[in-house]
């Protein structure tokens, strides 16, 4: 399609082109013009109608859409500023430079102006900041007939239609209804007799977190968000979920992996804040590691008495090391699901412990008889062995117990993931194996 769609741009062939354009999905126009020339990309966005325009700039990634502002007239932006949904807008200005923010607020109605700014001050990682106001409200009191009437007029510049919401005159959230129980009941029925008044919401002022969770588990296509006395502010909606859902996501693989979280995306980023999100936990585990170098050097003598010891630590620390990022991978996972939780510590531990029991000591036997076949050492067998077990069971309590530690103290349980716990897991390893190599060696 995107070949097809240059090639009717190239022999100027402008009405077949518009045409095309008119057949295409937004998201896939979006994905079209970040391929294209910047002379190219603007020409095809002129060609476009106006709704199919302010939705395709709404699927565009930041660095384009930057592109494309700098490229518009000013008559252009406000024709776009005036159809973009609240919650987009709040999002483009927090993305775009300075600038380019100034620009679009001189091209942002005073009344809009005044909503943005009401968004830009809840917090950035709360329901309120990711919310829309853009929602259906009806009352109580009206028939569906007059629910509809109501829809038709107003529906047109709302986020989503199927799901109405029923306030007071306070604008208190009295109940919900949907578009499939209107359609349902007869024309004169009340309202208040079939909406849903066992509500579920969100606060302006909950975690990104809790929209996610509250979205995954009672599976909504949108969610009201309510105030301390429980006045309708906004909607979520499930599109947005699954935004804040990557970014969460994003945000916990980068801590796992030892990473400060980035706001960009790779290419955006520059070299020098790649290197600065890295840097910092890279020096803290590189020096932490040093007490593991301390720690054989005190088993100097060992060493001399039996250098085939030294073959074996790699291979302890590694294992102890991977049980540990086994073991936290699934709690932390466990935790951002909600299927594991602060008072479930001892169950956890309990069961972890009892998984490194039947690892452990599998693992020792495999090794045992590995070194007995290969160095008829029974007693070095027996130092790797137990070694190994130990190690196992120790590093999968370390790599259970401390994300939930992280999570009653209010941290990000996925500071303690692979990197951080693996250090430890090493220096714990090694005290370990040698001081059952010294108590069973007379060393």
């Amino acid at each position: 399609m995107q070949e097809k769609v240059l090639q009717l741009l190239e022999s100027k062939r402008y009405n077949e082109l518009k045409e095309v354009l008119e057949t295409i999905n937004s998201a896939d126009i979006a994905q079209i013009l970040s391929e294209v020339k910047n002379e190219d990309m603007i020409l095809l966005y002129r060609f476009l109608s106006k709704d199919t325009a302010v939705e395709t700039f709404s699927y565009m990634e930041t660095e384009l859409q930057e592109r494309l502002i700098h490229a518009m007239t000013d008559n252009e932006l406000h024709d776009v500023m005036a159809e973009l949904f609240l919650d987009d807008t709040v999002d483009l200005i927090e993305e775009m430079p300075a600038n380019i923010v100034k620009r679009i607020l001189r091209q942002t109605h005073p009344d809009q102006r005044k909503l943005i700014n009401e968004f830009l001050k809840y917090p950035s990682d709360s329901a309120g900041s990711v919310m829309t106001i853009e929602f259906i409200d009806l009352k109580a009191t009206m028939t569906v007939d007059e629910a509809f009437a109501k829809i038709r007029k107003i529906g047109l510049d709302k986020e989503t239609i199927y799901t109405c919401y029923v306030l007071d005159e306070s604008r208190r959230l009295q109940g919900i209804v949907t578009v499939k129980d209107l359609l349902l009941a007869t024309n004169d029925t009340i309202l208040s007799d079939i909406m849903e008044t066992n509500l579920i919401t969100l606060n302006t002022h909950d975690d990104k977190e809790e929209v996610v969770r509250k979205f995954d588990k009672y599976d909504f296509l949108a969610l009201p968000v309510v105030d301390q006395e429980f006045r309708l502010v906004g909607i979520i909606t499930i599109d947005d979920a699954i935004d804040v859902m990557q970014e969460e996501n994003t945000e916990d693989f980068e801590r796992m992996a030892a990473l400060a979280p980035s706001e960009d995306t790779y290419f955006r980023t520059s070299v020098f804040q790649h290197a600065k999100n890295r840097i910092v936990w890279l020096l803290v585990l590189m020096l932490s590691a040093t007490v593991t170098g301390m720690l054989i050097t005190k088993y100097e003598n060992a060493f001399q008495a039996i250098p085939l010891l030294v073959a074996f630590i790699p291979m302890l620390m590694d294992t102890g090391g991977n049980c540990g990022s086994q073991s936290s991978t699934l709690v932390i996972r466990g935790m951002a699901l909600d299927e594991i939780r602060s008072k479930d510590m001892f169950r956890v531990f309990f069961k972890e412990i009892r998984v490194a029991a039947l690892v452990g000591v599998m693992l020792g036997f495999v090794n045992a008889l590995r070194i007995l076949i290969q160095y008829q050492d029974p007693v070095l067998a027996l130092v790797v062995g137990l070694t190994l077990v130990a190690t196992v069971c120790l590093s999968k309590a370390i790599g259970c117990m401390l994300p939930m530690f992280a999570k009653r103290l209010n941290l990000d349980p996925a500071l303690m993931a692979a990197p951080l716990i693996t250090t430890i897991v090493d220096t714990c390893s090694i005290m370990i194996y040698f001081s059952i190599a010294m108590r069973i060696m007379n060393l």
